[in-house]
Protein backbone atom coordinates (compact mmCIF):
# COMPACT_ATOMS: atom_id res chain seq x y z
CA UNK A 1 0.00 0.00 0.00
CA UNK A 2 0.65 3.24 -0.65
CA UNK A 3 2.00 5.12 2.67
CA UNK A 4 2.13 8.88 1.35
CA UNK A 5 -1.86 8.36 0.95
CA UNK A 6 -4.00 8.83 3.68
CA UNK A 7 -6.28 5.89 5.19
CA UNK A 8 -9.25 7.65 4.43
CA UNK A 9 -8.46 7.79 0.74
CA UNK A 10 -7.93 4.49 0.91
CA UNK A 11 -11.36 3.23 2.48
CA UNK A 12 -13.32 5.60 0.91
CA UNK A 13 -11.82 3.42 -2.85
CA UNK A 14 -12.78 0.30 -1.03
CA UNK A 15 -16.03 1.54 -0.20
CA UNK A 16 -16.54 2.46 -4.41
CA UNK A 17 -15.37 -1.42 -5.16
CA UNK A 18 -18.62 -2.89 -2.76
CA UNK A 19 -20.39 -0.34 -4.53
CA UNK A 20 -19.20 -1.38 -7.64
CA UNK A 21 -19.47 -5.30 -6.58
CA UNK A 22 -23.08 -4.61 -5.28
CA UNK A 23 -25.05 -2.72 -8.17
CA UNK A 24 -22.98 -5.08 -11.01
CA UNK A 25 -24.27 -8.28 -8.80
CA UNK A 26 -27.40 -6.77 -8.88
CA UNK A 27 -27.93 -5.72 -12.19
CA UNK A 28 -27.97 -10.11 -13.13
CA UNK A 29 -29.75 -12.99 -12.62
CA UNK A 30 -26.65 -15.63 -12.15
CA UNK A 31 -26.11 -13.09 -8.96
CA UNK A 32 -24.27 -15.81 -6.65
CA UNK A 33 -22.14 -17.38 -9.50
CA UNK A 34 -21.55 -13.44 -10.91
CA UNK A 35 -20.55 -12.80 -6.93
CA UNK A 36 -18.22 -15.71 -5.89
CA UNK A 37 -16.16 -14.88 -9.76
CA UNK A 38 -16.04 -11.29 -8.72
CA UNK A 39 -14.61 -12.05 -5.24
CA UNK A 40 -12.15 -14.38 -6.67
CA UNK A 41 -10.94 -11.78 -8.91
CA UNK A 42 -10.45 -9.11 -6.43
CA UNK A 43 -8.70 -11.33 -3.59
CA UNK A 44 -6.48 -12.56 -6.48
CA UNK A 45 -5.52 -8.98 -7.68
CA UNK A 46 -4.93 -8.27 -4.16
CA UNK A 47 -2.48 -11.14 -3.62
CA UNK A 48 -0.96 -9.90 -6.69
CA UNK A 49 -0.38 -6.59 -5.95
CA UNK A 50 0.29 -7.20 -2.21
CA UNK A 51 3.30 -9.46 -3.21
CA UNK A 52 4.57 -6.39 -5.32
CA UNK A 53 4.02 -8.28 -8.79
CA UNK A 54 3.04 -5.12 -10.34
CA UNK A 55 5.81 -2.90 -9.43
CA UNK A 56 8.21 -4.55 -11.75
CA UNK A 57 7.40 -2.27 -14.93
CA UNK A 58 10.47 -2.40 -17.10
CA UNK A 59 8.93 -5.51 -18.97
CA UNK A 60 7.47 -5.18 -22.18
CA UNK A 61 4.53 -6.15 -22.03
CA UNK A 62 4.82 -4.93 -18.23
CA UNK A 63 3.41 -7.40 -15.48
CA UNK A 64 0.51 -4.62 -15.38
CA UNK A 65 -1.43 -6.25 -18.29
CA UNK A 66 -2.56 -9.58 -15.79
CA UNK A 67 -4.71 -6.98 -14.44
CA UNK A 68 -6.96 -6.20 -17.14
CA UNK A 69 -6.17 -8.51 -20.13
CA UNK A 70 -7.97 -11.56 -18.32
CA UNK A 71 -10.74 -9.61 -17.70
CA UNK A 72 -10.96 -7.82 -21.30
CA UNK A 73 -10.88 -11.42 -22.92
CA UNK A 74 -13.32 -12.83 -20.56
CA UNK A 75 -15.96 -9.76 -21.95
CA UNK A 76 -15.06 -10.22 -25.54
CA UNK A 77 -15.75 -14.21 -24.95
CA UNK A 78 -19.29 -13.20 -23.46
CA UNK A 79 -20.07 -11.27 -26.26
CA UNK A 80 -18.54 -13.76 -29.01
CA UNK A 81 -20.95 -16.71 -27.39
CA UNK A 82 -24.97 -17.74 -27.07
CA UNK A 83 -24.28 -18.51 -23.86
CA UNK A 84 -22.64 -15.18 -23.03
CA UNK A 85 -24.44 -13.24 -25.37
CA UNK A 86 -27.55 -15.12 -23.58
CA UNK A 87 -25.94 -13.52 -20.08
CA UNK A 88 -26.23 -10.38 -21.19
CA UNK A 89 -29.00 -9.77 -22.61
CA UNK A 90 -30.49 -10.43 -19.24
CA UNK A 91 -28.52 -8.15 -17.50
CA UNK A 92 -30.97 -5.22 -16.07
CA UNK A 93 -30.37 -2.22 -17.70
CA UNK A 94 -31.75 0.28 -15.33
CA UNK A 95 -29.09 -1.14 -12.86
CA UNK A 96 -26.27 -1.51 -15.10
CA UNK A 97 -26.93 2.17 -15.75
CA UNK A 98 -27.23 3.69 -12.68
CA UNK A 99 -23.79 1.69 -11.56
CA UNK A 100 -22.19 4.40 -13.68
CA UNK A 101 -22.21 6.80 -10.28
CA UNK A 102 -19.34 5.22 -8.99
CA UNK A 103 -17.43 7.15 -10.62
CA UNK A 104 -18.04 10.32 -8.74
CA UNK A 105 -16.15 8.46 -5.60
CA UNK A 106 -13.84 7.26 -8.10
CA UNK A 107 -12.71 11.12 -9.36
CA UNK A 108 -12.50 11.88 -5.73
CA UNK A 109 -10.21 9.37 -5.37
CA UNK A 110 -8.33 10.45 -7.81
CA UNK A 111 -8.03 13.66 -7.10
CA UNK A 112 -6.53 13.05 -3.54
CA UNK A 113 -4.10 10.71 -5.02
CA UNK A 114 -2.78 13.32 -7.71
CA UNK A 115 -2.67 16.14 -3.95
CA UNK A 116 -0.34 13.10 -2.40
CA UNK A 117 1.18 12.65 -5.75
CA UNK A 118 0.36 9.18 -6.22
CA UNK A 119 -0.89 9.83 -9.94
CA UNK A 120 -0.76 12.94 -12.48
CA UNK A 121 -3.25 15.82 -12.80
CA UNK A 122 -3.95 15.30 -15.74
CA UNK A 123 -5.97 11.95 -14.66
CA UNK A 124 -8.61 14.19 -12.40
CA UNK A 125 -10.72 16.56 -13.02
CA UNK A 126 -8.71 19.23 -13.27
CA UNK A 127 -6.64 17.82 -15.81
CA UNK A 128 -8.05 15.92 -18.27
CA UNK A 129 -10.59 13.59 -16.80
CA UNK A 130 -13.82 14.65 -17.48
CA UNK A 131 -15.41 10.89 -16.35
CA UNK A 132 -17.24 12.97 -13.21
CA UNK A 133 -19.80 14.07 -15.94
CA UNK A 134 -20.89 10.43 -16.87
CA UNK A 135 -21.50 9.63 -12.80
CA UNK A 136 -23.21 13.34 -12.18
CA UNK A 137 -25.48 12.55 -15.42
CA UNK A 138 -26.04 8.34 -14.59
CA UNK A 139 -28.75 9.46 -11.60
CA UNK A 140 -30.87 11.76 -14.06
CA UNK A 141 -30.42 9.37 -17.04
CA UNK A 142 -31.55 6.49 -14.43
CA UNK A 143 -34.94 8.32 -13.82
CA UNK A 144 -35.45 9.98 -17.28
CA UNK A 145 -34.85 6.96 -19.25
CA UNK A 146 -36.97 4.48 -17.33
CA UNK A 147 -40.73 4.36 -15.98
CA UNK A 148 -42.03 1.34 -14.88
CA UNK A 149 -40.55 -2.02 -17.11
CA UNK A 150 -39.89 0.28 -19.96
CA UNK A 151 -37.05 1.92 -21.48
CA UNK A 152 -39.07 5.70 -22.48
CA UNK A 153 -35.79 7.19 -24.22
CA UNK A 154 -34.08 5.15 -26.25
CA UNK A 155 -32.02 7.77 -28.14
CA UNK A 156 -31.10 9.40 -25.20
CA UNK A 157 -29.63 6.31 -23.31
CA UNK A 158 -28.45 5.23 -26.56
CA UNK A 159 -26.51 8.88 -26.88
CA UNK A 160 -25.41 9.07 -23.16
CA UNK A 161 -23.82 5.24 -23.38
CA UNK A 162 -21.53 6.72 -26.33
CA UNK A 163 -20.27 9.68 -24.89
CA UNK A 164 -19.97 8.25 -21.16
CA UNK A 165 -18.20 5.27 -23.17
CA UNK A 166 -15.75 7.63 -25.02
CA UNK A 167 -15.45 10.04 -21.96
CA UNK A 168 -14.38 6.38 -19.73
CA UNK A 169 -11.70 5.51 -23.28
CA UNK A 170 -10.27 9.14 -22.45
CA UNK A 171 -8.87 8.32 -19.10
CA UNK A 172 -8.09 4.91 -19.73
CA UNK A 173 -5.62 5.82 -22.77
CA UNK A 174 -4.21 8.53 -20.53
CA UNK A 175 -3.92 7.15 -17.32
CA UNK A 176 -2.41 4.37 -19.47
CA UNK A 177 0.32 6.59 -21.31
CA UNK A 178 1.28 8.50 -17.57
CA UNK A 179 1.91 5.12 -15.82
CA UNK A 180 6.23 4.37 -15.46
CA UNK A 181 6.15 1.60 -18.34
CA UNK A 182 8.40 1.11 -21.96
CA UNK A 183 5.88 3.17 -23.53
CA UNK A 184 5.13 6.09 -20.83
CA UNK A 185 4.83 9.31 -22.93
CA UNK A 186 2.69 11.76 -20.34
CA UNK A 187 3.42 13.00 -16.41
CA UNK A 188 7.18 11.83 -16.14
CA UNK A 189 7.58 14.09 -13.25
CA UNK A 190 4.60 12.35 -11.49
CA UNK A 191 3.48 8.78 -12.82
CA UNK A 192 0.59 6.80 -12.55
CA UNK A 193 2.16 4.62 -9.72
CA UNK A 194 -0.86 3.94 -7.57
CA UNK A 195 -2.92 1.42 -9.52
CA UNK A 196 0.20 -0.56 -8.75
CA UNK A 197 -0.56 -1.12 -5.60
CA UNK A 198 -3.40 -2.48 -3.12
CA UNK A 199 -6.31 -1.67 -3.20
CA UNK A 200 -5.89 0.96 -5.90
CA UNK A 201 -5.04 -1.82 -8.52
CA UNK A 202 -8.91 -2.68 -8.02
CA UNK A 203 -9.24 0.32 -10.45
CA UNK A 204 -8.62 -0.89 -13.52
CA UNK A 205 -8.59 -4.46 -12.68
CA UNK A 206 -12.44 -3.88 -11.50
CA UNK A 207 -14.00 -0.74 -11.85
CA UNK A 208 -12.70 0.22 -14.89
CA UNK A 209 -13.50 -3.14 -16.58
CA UNK A 210 -17.20 -3.04 -14.95
CA UNK A 211 -17.95 0.14 -15.93
CA UNK A 212 -16.44 -0.77 -19.80
CA UNK A 213 -19.07 -3.48 -19.33
CA UNK A 214 -21.76 -1.98 -18.68
CA UNK A 215 -21.73 0.15 -21.60
CA UNK A 216 -20.64 -2.12 -23.98
CA UNK A 217 -24.39 -4.51 -22.76
CA UNK A 218 -26.09 -1.15 -22.73
CA UNK A 219 -24.88 -0.67 -26.48
CA UNK A 220 -25.51 -4.33 -27.72
CA UNK A 221 -29.07 -4.04 -26.24
CA UNK A 222 -30.32 -0.23 -27.19
CA UNK A 223 -28.99 -1.00 -30.76
CA UNK A 224 -30.18 -4.57 -31.52
CA UNK A 225 -33.71 -4.04 -29.52
CA UNK A 226 -33.07 -7.32 -27.08
CA UNK A 227 -34.74 -7.26 -23.84
CA UNK A 228 -35.21 -3.71 -22.85
CA UNK A 229 -37.59 -4.35 -20.40
CA UNK A 230 -35.78 -4.98 -16.75
CA UNK A 231 -36.80 -6.39 -13.68
CA UNK A 232 -35.70 -5.75 -9.89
Amino acid sequence: MLSSVPVYVAIIFVATVLLTLYLFVRSTKNKKTVLYVCLAWLALQAVIANVGFYLNTSTLPPHFVLAVIPVLFAIIVLFATKAGRGFIDKIDLRTITLLSIVRIPVELVLYWLFVNKAVPQLMTFAGRNFDIISGITAPVIYFVCFKGSNVTNKKLLLLWNVIALALLLNIVINALLSAPFPFQQFAFDQPNIAILYFPFVWLPSFIVVTVLFSHLVSLRRLIKNKNLRYTF
